[in-house]
Parts: structure tokens; sequence; C-alpha cells
């Protein structure tokens, strides 16, 4: 298969990032549970991690195909394999702090390049579509593995769940060898220009319509997914009155969801018109708020430690996922492919700076309205993004349908 290292390396370097990076929803679990600390507080641990995301994407758009996409990747491994060692030994809040700085900063590098790259081991769009959704499932599969395995540690020793991170820094050692000796036979022309100019000429790129209407979709669509993943576990803690151990177990259901979603959107995008779908999955998610959520304000007031004592919004929720599960991926292949392959790299970095900035709103907004409005309505608020996303994927397909 042509390529066939690279694309190896980067199914398995998202696997990683994907597993760290989406653990916060488990963190910010824990960090109540653990260290004590109040919902509004451990909101903010989505800061830390996007901010990072954001400021190094800002930058490293443009600067990465200087320093070389597989050195950037192994410099990503690298900071999270220490992340999660301090991790294990610090056992504070703080050190989740440093690990979620550590792991954004690893992110915003890893997006770019798996993004830029996807363009240049790929022959078309629908080529291009279905590589980026198989990628995104990949992605999914990660947060699986880390809302399964990571409860697994969870026992009578109140530090045993911190074990999870010896596990974790041993899967990033074990990727980081990989992709060393893995073959990167991709040619990028280089600028001689400062890192100033490059900045310039991303900015430029929102001289272009579908670019700025694009950074809108992505700013949205992100607020709405992270805003769901992050605060599922304690929905289902203290709405659907789950035991700690359950709730981010049940949690597996959102991302697998996602995961069987893109899967989907993988096979079908050949066959389905990109607009069609997206719009399918964006209208079935709204709906399943209207019609599931009311469900959570019936739920008796009794603890649940096994799946026979489950309410059945507890299951229908997170099927959520099936439906939002197109959008991210089809969207981005849509604009990337509408694009020259030389500025992928540059996109790439306004994509995850923006994306980065909605995952932050979105995970605050739920948090500090978490008490206020009940776990029952907060995620109603999903409502109000998707209805942008609604009338963005409309101006995409007007602006690339003339493009094209």
């Amino acid at each position: 298969m042509k390529n066939l290292g690279i694309k190896i390396s980067l199914f398995l370097i998202y696997f990683v990032f994907a597993a760290l990076l989406n653990s916060v929803g488990i963190l910010v679990e824990r960090s109540q549970e653990v260290y004590e600390v109040a919902k509004g507080d451990a909101a903010f641990l989505e800061l830390f991690k996007d901010l990072s995301i954001a400021v190094v994407s800002f930058v490293i758009g443009t600067f990465l195909p200087k320093l070389g996409y597989k050195r950037g990747m192994l410099i990503s491994l690298a900071l999270v394999f220490f992340g999660c060692i301090g991790m294990y030994y610090g056992n504070s809040f703080w050190s989740v702090k440093i690990l979620f700085a550590v792991t954004g900063i690893g992110f915003a590098i890893v997006k770019v390049a798996v993004y830029a790259l996807i363009g240049f081991v790929t022959d078309g769009k629908d080529d291009h579509r279905r590589l980026m959704s198989f990628i995104e499932t990949v992605f999914m599969i990660g947060i699986i593995f880390m809302y399964v395995v990571f409860p697994l540690f969870y026992n009578d020793d109140p530090n045993g769940w911190l074990r999870g991170y010896l596990l974790m820094a041993a899967i990033i050692a074990v990727a980081f060898t990989i992709i060393l000796f893995s073959k990167f036979n991709i040619e990028v022309a280089q600028k001689n220009t400062s890192i100033r100019e490059d900045i310039r000429a991303m900015l430029r790129l929102f001289l272009n319509p579908v670019i700025y209407v694009f950074a809108i979709f992505a700013f949205f669509y992100v607020m709405t997914e992270q805003g769901i993943m992050t605060w599922l576990p304690t929905f289902n803690k203290e709405t659907l009155h789950m035991d700690a151990k359950l709730a981010t177990q049940m949690a597996v259901i959102l991302m697998a969801s996602f995961a069987i979603g893109r899967f989907i959107t993988g096979m079908l995008v050949k066959k389905i018109k990109w607009i069609y779908i997206a719009l399918f999955g964006l209208l079935g998610a709204a709906v399943l708020v209207l019609v599931v959520l009311p469900m959570a304000s019936n739920v008796p007031e009794m603890q649940a430690s096994k799946l026979g004592d489950l309410p059945l919004v507890s299951f229908l929720f997170p099927m959520i996922g099936l439906f939002l599960a197109p959008l991210y991926p089809l969207i981005s292949s849509t604009v990337l492919s509408a694009t020259k392959k030389t500025d992928h790299s540059a996109l790439a970095g306004i994509l995850t700076f923006v994306s980065a900035l909605g995952g932050t709103l979105g995970s605050v907004i739920i948090g500090n309205l978490f008490d206020l409005l009940g776990g029952n309505k907060v995620f109603y608020l999903s409502l109000i993004p998707m209805s942008i996303i609604l009338v963005a994927l409309f101006i995409l397909n007007r602006i690339v349908g003339k493009s094209s």
C-alpha cells in the first residue's frame, strides 16, 4: 500500500493523543472526587489543554514544515511521556494541569502534522475524506480505550487510578519507537521566510470566505462536542446517580457512537454527497436532545452500581455521538480538499486554534452552569451552537460548490 508507514504513524499517534487529550472528562470527575476541587475550578482544566493548543497551533501551522513532520511528532510524544510520569509521581491538581498543558502543546503539533500529511498521502477528494474519517475513527477508539481501561485501576487504593498513567507512558514509548524507525518520504516545498511572515501568510487565508466560515463551524462544533464529552461522566454520576466507576465506563457509549459514526461516514462518503450526511447528522443530534434529555428529569434518586439499575436515558443520550460524528471530518476534509496542499499545514493550524477556543468555552460554560440549571437541563444549551452550525453548513456548501 502506498505510504503505508506514514499512514500507520498517523493512526498510532492520533490514538495516543486521543486517549490523553480526552481524559479530561475522567480527570474533571477525579479532581472533584480525589482532590476535592469545585466544579467551576475543574472546568478550567479544559483551559490548560486548549489554551496551550491554541497558542502553539497559531505558530506551528506555518513553522512545522520547516521543523519536519516526523521530528515534530517525536517531540510531541516525548512531551506527553514525561507528562504521564509527572502525573503519577506528582499526584496533585497541579500535576493534572501540567499534564494537560504539555498534552495540548503536543497535540497542536500532531494535529497540524496529521491534517497536512493526509493531503500528501491521498489521491482525490473522496480518498481524502475517507482517510480523514478513518483517522478520526481511530481518534475515538483512543478515547474509548481511555474510558474502558482507566476505570479498571479504580480500587480501594485511593492512588490506584494513577497507575493508568504508567500504562500510557509505556504505550507512548512504543509509539515513539515505531515512528522513529518509520520512513517519511514526503517532500514539502520550503519557503525562506521568517515566522512573522509565515503567520501573516496564514492570516491572509482568511481573505478566502470559505476559511472564515470554516473557522466558525469548527469553533461551534467543538464547543458542542467537548461540552458534552467532558461533562458526561459528571452528568452520569450526579444527575443519573451512578457510582464513579460506572459513570466513567458508561461514557464509553458516547465515544463508541462517535467511532461507529465516523467509520460509517468513511464507507458512505463515496456514495452520498457530504452535505446530505452532515445535515442528517446535525438534525438527528438536535432531535435526540429534544426527545431524550427530558427523561433525565424523571430518574429516581437511588445510586446505580450495575447495568440493570440504569435508566434508559443513560443509554440513549450518549448516542448523540453517532449523529455528530460525521460533521468534523467531513467538513475539515471538504475545506482542505478545496485549498492548495501547500496551505494545508497553515489551514490545519487555524482549525486547531479555533477548535481549542471552542472546546474551552464549551466546557467552561457547561461546568459553570451545571449546578445552576441542573444536569437534566444544561445540555439543552447545545442546541444554540447546533443552530449556528446549520447555517454554516449551507454557506460552506454554496461556496465550495461554486469553487468546484
